[in-house]
């Protein structure tokens, strides 16, 4: 890819917003001028991820990732820089000089997540132009879709294709374009057997599977032929881009109707999502055939706290799924539940019934969990005590999972009521179960998911005794005032050849770089010399950074950190100044103090570094006398040079 023009960055940085972004992956709520919610790059229960609009970052406290809308995409999608900037300028519609198709040899140098992305990608157009522009795809694969009833704008959203039924087509196209077979086989499109190669999906219709940004991931091929020695359905193999446990059919559309009307509807299948989103119901999931897993619902839980289970009215596995429901409870969820008349299915009902009546019949019919399990546990069998004592405990232990004391004792008194049971027993038996599985958990310790506001460990590093661990401290010091102040305009005193004091005005970068050039210091942890490095370019070219511009560039350590600095919002005032103990009056009045004290605070760490080097070196056994005298001269020189710091420093250190 050639390199997007920093003009087109500028643009995309200034037009993204991040709050956005964010929210197509993360449910936000106001907090304050900030928004909040569940950290989408770990489990928690309790929101630490944070989002200000007016600053244009983020930061997770319980992973201490942080950065800009770049930063976020790099992290959440595995996007390389560009392909983030890129997501974003398509995103905005901003564009960006064509580039020329990726050669064999330029994908050669991509890695290997990125590639299984592109080929994906390809197999998609692939695929949808075979549905939509060659015969064999109109007749078979398109023909299908609408025998369906599914319309043309419904197939094109989804991205719905057809792979043609012959051996290779794919695979030679593929191949064509300078793709590898090996990435062809890893992402399951391709077979091999012994020196041939054939599309794994040939004759069957294809369902894209898209990760939240939509990203196609994988794929699900559907054959068209009855023969029940052939598999119904066939999906991409896992690997490194897909992993079907943590991915639910359809989210990249629906999240945004989850969001707005805080519920998602969850689904079996690929058609069941497709038929609802067109008769108008689009906050909708599938688990796409396979069991509901903790992944999935936790990424549920990101959007909603709402669950509502669509069951087919003839399914034979319902009890078998009661292990879904559980595990809904489990994460502290609310599940409701609706099951469709015998015969009939999300995708089934919603093509014979108008909007309105899908909509009436889903209200009409929704359950909670304790209703719809003694419905389908005391069918037939109502009258039997022993089978209702089973249904009973069944529910209690569901009830037992549930992580909230308050919502637990809702149900125990519905139960209680709904069965004409004491509350007593009913609670005896909750706390036994409750203590069960709370011995489980325990057996699984989990990090608690308190938002903790604790500083990255590359923000401002704890110092200690140690001269080079008080040094780092000072760098990190110095940098955090460039990156905030820097561009500030003082007044500072010079002398001049006749010794005469003059007020000058400069900035805090000019004046930083000339302290420290004028003594030769330079700056020992590497991403504060990668910073100062770019304020002194910027220096060279006559600009004047600020952390708008450091937010902008590609090296993202360097983007997390000025990331942290503003998420802290360290400002000059009484509490910053404690830490060095220095009197404050205001920001202003304290500025040119607050920078000169850093400066020499940086020296004399330096100095203090070199003496203590300067003393392991007097100790070595096999100094010459002269080499002896030189060391003992030169640790004298900054000692006296150290006093001189130490009464700079003294004016407004508090001794």
């Amino acid at each position: 890819m050639s390199k997007i023009p920093p003009h087109i960055i500028d643009d995309i940085m200034q037009t993204s917003r991040i709050e956005e972004v964010i929210g197509e992956f993360v449910n936000l709520k106001r907090a304050g001028s900030n928004l909040k919610g569940l950290s989408p790059f770990t489990d928690e229960k309790t929101p630490s991820f944070v989002v200000s609009p007016a600053k244009q970052i983020f930061k997770c406290f319980s992973t201490s990732k942080g950065g800009s809308v770049v930063t976020f995409l790099m992290e959440k999608e595995h996007f390389s820089y560009p392909e983030a900037l890129r997501w974003l300028a398509d995103k905005y519609g901003i564009q960006i000089p064509e580039d020329e198709p990726a050669t064999a040899e330029e994908l050669a140098a991509i890695t290997e997540r990125e590639s299984l992305h592109i080929i994906n990608e390809f197999a998609k157009t692939h695929f949808m132009h075979n549905l939509l522009e060659t015969e064999e795809g109109a007749a078979v694969g398109l023909s299908y879709f609408e025998e369906r009833g599914f319309r043309k704008d419904i197939i094109q959203k989804f991205q719905l294709g057809y792979c043609l039924n012959v051996s290779d087509d794919f695979t030679k196209a593929a191949q064509k374009k300078g793709y590898k077979l090996e990435y062809l086989e890893k992402v399951g499109l391709v077979k091999s057997k012994d020196d041939r190669h054939f599309d794994f999906f040939r004759g069957r219709v294809m369902f894209p599977i898209h990760s939240v940004s939509g990203r196609v991931l994988g794929f699900g091929g559907r054959t068209l032929i009855t023969d029940k020695k052939i598999a119904k359905y066939f999906n991409s193999p896992e690997s490194i881009i897909y992993n079907k446990s943590e991915i639910l059919y359809g989210l990249h559309f629906s999240k945004g109707d989850i969001i707005k009307y805080d519920n998602c509807f969850l689904c079996e299948g690929y058609t069941d999502v497709i038929s609802m989103f067109q008769a108008g119901i689009q906050n909708v999931v599938s688990s796409s055939g396979t069991s509901l897993t903790k992944d999935q619902i936790k990424l549920i839980r990101r959007y909603t706290q709402n669950i509502t289970i669509l069951y087919d009215g003839d399914a034979a596995g319902i009890k078998a799924s009661f292990r879904g429901i559980d595990l809904i409870l489990e994460e502290g969820m609310n599940v409701k539940v609706v099951l469709f008349p015998e015969g009939e299915d999300p995708d089934s009902y919603s093509k014979k019934a108008s909007t309105t009546e899908l909509e009436n019949y889903i209200k009409e019919h929704t359950q909670d969990f304790i209703s719809f399990k003694a419905d389908i546990l005391l069918k037939d069998g109502e009258a039997d005590p022993i089978k209702r004592a089973e249904l009973i405990r069944e529910i209690v232990h569901s009830v037992a999972l549930i992580p909230d004391q308050i919502t637990r004792q809702v149900y125990l008194q519905q139960i209680a009521s709904q069965f004409d049971i004491s509350e007593q027993i009913i609670s005896s038996e909750l706390i036994k179960l409750r203590k069960g599985v709370v011995a489980k958990q325990l057996q699984e310790p989990e990090i608690l998911d308190l938002p903790v506001e604790k500083q990255a460990e590359t923000f401002i590093p704890e110092t200690g005794a140690n001269a080079k661990e008080a040094s780092l401290h000072d760098e990190f010091n110095l940098i955090n005032l460039l990156i905030k102040y820097g561009t500030r305009v003082i007044e500072i005193e010079q002398f001049d050849e006749n010794g005469q004091a003059h007020k000058v005005e400069t900035s805090i970068i000019e004046l930083v770089h000339s302290e420290l050039d004028r003594d030769e210091l330079t700056f020992k942890h590497p991403l504060c010399a990668k910073i100062y490095a770019v304020f002194i370019n910027g220096l060279n070219e006559n600009q004047l950074f600020q952390s708008s511009y450091f937010k902008r560039l590609e090296d993202q350590e360097i983007v997390r950190f000025v990331s942290d600095i503003e998420s802290n919002d360290h400002e000059l005032s009484a509490g910053w100044f404690s830490n060095y103990s220095i009197i404050t009056r205001s920001e202003s009045d304290r500025l040119e103090e607050a920078i000169m004290n850093s400066i020499y605070g940086f020296k004399a760490a330096k100095i203090e570094q070199r003496i203590n080097e300067i003393r392991v070196k007097l100790q070595e056994p096999n100094l010459s006398d002269e080499e002896m005298m030189g060391l003992l001269a030169e640790q004298m020189a900054f000692e006296r040079v150290k006093l001189v710091f130490a009464d700079k420093l003294g004016r407004i250190i508090l001794r």
